[in-house]
């Protein structure tokens, strides 16, 4: 980084939550011993007392007063760092000054977001300024969004190797074990009460293409759609709508636009939740299909709300650490190029995905920014993982025990006919 001398490397902003620890605690135990980290937070007290609960190497980081509502005390702690983490969420309540501040002083950013209004907004905002400044603002560094970014990435590299044409029908399927905490509650409880109320940010969930660089020259490639009926896979698994998808194909259409629409302008990328074999795969596939609507229009309406309210976490609580430590996630990730050849890629790990893997994700995100900056993209403003971290990012989170790879595929077997239509029997390219 150019510019004025910084006195941290990593800054984890929001280190008294939930995520922010667990994000502390990975770069305690992993970053290198010459590592300059600091924690930032509203409470000094709050802050020494997560301080005192991690690894002993992180008994001497500064601790760092900030607040997201104080514009003074966020463009402080941007200059005083070469990277600002945030996990400071709802990101659209409490995220775009941290984006500001960081996009002016020149200051890396990278958070957990897996809010497309948000993400829309920052880079309406700040991506001309950070690209001025030289500024890698990184949203969705977390498992929402980082296996789907990457996963698409080395595909296309693999594919591109083989010069086996660009990336056509692309179609992953998520399988996981994990929890929920409060701060994720938090999150969709706010973007459902807002997409009930705004007209505008209703359009602009439904926009496939809603957070691409430039709208106006994306392709008119038809996408799949965000919630498919229940299918089965080629494996005889049932599949479902994932949750994720309405903000991870967001993600990676930007990335493929990011690269001048590197991965091919006809790209079709879906994503779906696995829900297991046999009778009980097929009625947890209906339950998800019919329950994910009804979750989120019941979040949007105040009466609903205030009772779902009572049977979410709360704020600031999350899974506890048997659940963290036995949680894992896997994406099979099937593709068809436009030459006809099929490939398959896999991400998974170990840990809850949304926290314990998350705070793998973050934290290497963070010091790649931090201590690789020579070998990252040559790319500034407002980017993905996929374009601000690219093969680096792989190379840290294979290093830190996860799998990214991917390898030509052998011919899907012919199927007889149902009868039915393909709508209602898709299955993995």
């Amino acid at each position: 980084m150019t510019g004025p001398a910084r006195d941290h490397d990593v800054v984890v902003l929001g280190a008294t939550g939930f995520a922010g620890a667990l994000v502390a605690e990975h770069l305690a135990r992993h970053a290198p011993a010459d590592a300059r980290i600091a924690l930032a937070g509203r409470s000094r007290e709050r802050l020494e007392r997560v301080r005192a609960g991690l690894p002993p190497r992180a008994a001497d980081w500064p601790v760092l007063l900030a607040d997201t509502g104080d514009a003074a005390s966020l463009r402080a702690l941007a200059r005083s760092a070469r990277v600002v983490v945030s996990t400071v969420g709802p990101y659209l309540r409490h995220g775009l000054g941290v984006v500001e501040a960081c996009a002016r002083a020149g200051t890396h950013y990278a958070d957990l977001t897996g809010e497309v209004p948000f993400v829309r907004r920052a880079a309406d905002a700040f991506d001309e300024v950070a690209r001025a400044t030289g500024a890698r603002l990184v949203h969705a560094c977390g498992y929402d969004a980082v296996p789907s970014d990457l996963a698409v990435l080395v595909l296309h590299r693999r594919v591109a190797a083989d010069d086996a044409g660009t990336l056509g029908h692309v179609r992953l399927v998520a399988s996981a074990r994990g929890g929920v905490s409060g701060g994720t509650a938090a999150t969709v409880r706010g973007l459902a009460e807002l997409a009930g109320r705004d007209p505008s940010v209703r359009r602009l969930l439904a926009d496939p293409y809603a957070l691409s660089p430039d709208r106006a020259a994306e392709p008119v490639t038809p996408q799949p759609s965000d919630t498919p009926v229940p299918g089965r896979t080629q494996d005889g698994g049932w599949v479902a709508p994932s949750p994720m998808a309405s903000f991870d194909t967001r993600v990676v259409r930007r990335s493929n636009a990011l690269q001048g629409w590197a991965y091919g302008r006809g790209l079709r990328y879906e994503e779906v939740a696995a829900t297991g074999p046999g009778p009980r795969g097929a009625l947890t596939a209906a339950a998800v299909a019919a329950g994910l609507p009804l979750a989120l229009a019941a979040l949007a309406l105040p009466p609903t709300r205030a009772l779902l309210d009572r049977a979410l976490p709360a704020p600031g609580t999350g899974p506890d650490e048997h659940t963290r430590r036995t949680g894992w996630f896997h994406m099979d990730v099937h593709a068809v190029t436009t030459t006809g050849r099929r490939y398959r890629a896999v991400a998974a790990g170990p840990g809850d995905p949304g926290y314990s893997a998350t705070a793998v994700m973050l934290g290497e995100a963070a010091l790649a920014l931090a201590l690789d900056a020579d070998r990252l993209p040559a790319r500034a403003g407002s980017l993905t993982p996929a374009t601000a971290l690219g093969d680096v990012l792989v190379e840290r989170l294979r290093a830190a025990g996860h799998t990214y790879e991917a390898s030509p595929s052998a011919p899907a077997p012919a199927r007889q006919s149902t009868g039915r239509s393909a709508n209602h029997t898709r299955v993995s390219p």
